[in-house]
Order: C-alpha cells, then structure tokens, then sequence
C-alpha cells in the first residue's frame, strides 16, 4: 500500500483504523493531585504508552510504515536509541519482514536484548543516534531496503499521533497535555490530532532535559539547529535536532517547552512507582517532571493529561 494521506486528523483517524489490529489500546489510569503532594484540587490521567507492544509508544509508527508503505524484498532498515528499534524489529517480527537495526554504543542493554529477541539483525554504530542513523542510511543505499525513520517520517508521525486519537475517546475533558520530546514525531502526531478536531486544541505542553534542548534550540533559532544531547534520558530524547516534518507542526500547535532535570526524571521514575507502580523509563518520566518538579505550574483544578511514553528500563530500586 502507498501513503495518499496527509499528515492531518483525518490521516491519522485513518492510519488508525489501519493499525488497529496490531496495536494496544494503552489503558489510562486517573488521579489527583494530592496522591503526589500536589495542588488537591488538579485531576490527573496518565496514558501509559509503557505498555504498548515493545515497551513504547514506537509500536504505532513501526506498523504504519510497515502497512502505509509497500516492503520490498530486502525488508526495512532503521536507526534508533533504542525504543524505536525495538518497535521496528516487532513489527517486522510480526509481518514477516526482514529487519535490520543499526543502534549506538549508548543504548541500553534491556532494549539491545528486546532487539535480539525479535529476531532482528543487529549493529551497533557510533556513540550517537546520528551515527547510527548515517550508518542505517548507507545500507539502506547498499540493500534497497526500506528505511523507517524515528521521527522525521510522514508514516511514522501519522502513527504516534493516534496516540492522540486514543486518549481523546478515553479522557475527552483534558485541558493540558504533557509530552516527553526527543526528535519529535511523537508531539507532533498529537499535536496534529488535538489541532484538528472541532473543539479546538487544548493546551500542548512539550518537556525536555535540560541537557537535551533539542526543540528549545530550534524553536528559539526559528528552525532545526544541531544541539548536545546528554543525560539519563538520553538514550530516546537526545537526537542532534529535531524533525522537519514535525518542526511547522510543533511552532503553530505545541503551546510551550519546557526544561526539567535529570534529578527531577529520577524523582518522576520513582514517584510513578510509589503512587502508580508503574515503571517509566527516564524518557517516559520526563513529561510527568515537568509538573512534579514545578516545572509547570497549573491553575486550580486544571484536568492534566500525561502521557507515559515507554518503560524499556533496566531492574532500577525505586523503593530508594
């Protein structure tokens, strides 16, 4: 199948439809603010994309390229930090596709596995997801395969963004969104759903580490500028800069970005376990330090949306 759709609400209603039968429907779980030593009267949800196929999110990208795009015969080739090329060699697991991963040396051993696992060829390139990616990208010239961007992909964004579709039916009364960000696929997918639908957009609030400003840097040059990318969460949020495809979307529609601390990933990771036990990779706790760290502060009784995007952790002692 080709793509003929566009990256809008209606092509992500449709890839939806598409994918459907190859995804979760990740539950949501609610809660108030006082359960983390917070304003009482705010009410919290939490879409826990950790239990998606693969651990993240990365599963409703993978399948829509791998459904809206036809495969040729020498299968799919990515470059990842990790989740994605967790959610690509499933999906190619699943379909029955050759599949072969390029990641670098700072991915973490629970996704390296995850990877072997699902029966994927593996090669490690580099320091940096970027060289990972130039890696994938000459054998992808080499093989004909077809290669399955992260984030700078219309199929790929079309995917995350009904992550969007779903936590609209599942909590239609949110005011605000909080998303974790790395190359940005993700926020922009959501920020695409929100954007279209009739009501008008809510509030779309983007987190980052402070030491992995990627869409800070661009959004304050006015374009995608290389950035340093560094600390715990850098093995799924620290690309060298964002994508072009998501860049136009996030500058009309993505309402703030803000910056949190490796020591407020720690304490979200550990806080989601004690209230939750749900476990949170660092790049899946960033969106919810933003408000535990006061990062982003709420009016009284504000309904905040936040989406727990991947769970691919090392055993961590959350119990401190």
């Amino acid at each position: 199948m080709t793509t003929s759709i566009a990256i809008d609400r209606e092509g992500i209603a449709a890839t939806l439809d598409l994918i459907r039968p190859h995804i979760r429907r990740t539950p949501v779980v609610e809660s108030g603010g006082a359960d983390f030593g917070l304003d009482a009267s705010i009410r919290l949800t939490f879409k826990l994309e950790m239990l998606q196929h693969g651990g993240s999110f990365k599963a409703r990208g993978a399948f829509a390229n791998l459904l809206l795009r036809p495969v040729p015969a020498a299968g799919v080739v990515a470059a990842s930090g990790g989740n994605h090329g967790v959610a690509v060699s499933f999906a190619a697991k699943q379909r029955g596709v050759p599949a072969k991963i390029f990641l670098p040396s700072t991915t973490t051993p629970v996704k390296i596995d995850q990877v072997k696992q699902y029966g994927a060829d593996l090669v490690v390139a580099g320091d940096r997801y970027d060289d990972a990616l130039a890696a994938s990208q000459r054998w992808a010239a080499e093989s004909g395969a077809m290669p399955i961007h992260a984030y700078d992909q219309l199929e790929t964004i079309l995917g995350q963004g009904t992550t969007g579709a779903e936590f609209e039916e599942q909590a239609p009364d949110l005011e605000t969104i909080l998303v974790s960000v790395g190359g940005g696929g993700f926020i922009g997918g959501i920020a695409t759903w929100y954007a279209g639908r009739d009501g008008g957009m809510l509030r779309l609030v983007g987190v980052e580490p402070e030491l992995a400003p990627t869409l800070t840097r661009a959004l304050a040059a006015g374009e995608p500028v290389d950035t340093e990318g560094g600390g715990i969460a850098a093995g799924s949020l620290a690309p060298k800069r964002v994508g072009r495809l998501m860049f136009p979307i996030a500058q009309r529609h993505v309402d703030r970005v803000l910056l949190v601390t490796d020591e407020a990933i720690l304490e979200a990771q550990v806080a989601l376990w004690r209230v939750l036990r749900v476990v949170a990779e660092p790049g899946g706790a960033a969106a919810f330090a933003a408000l535990l760290s006061g990062r982003y502060r709420p009016r009284s009784g504000e309904r905040i949306g936040i989406v727990i995007c991947g769970g691919n952790t090392t055993a961590v002692s959350f119990e401190g």
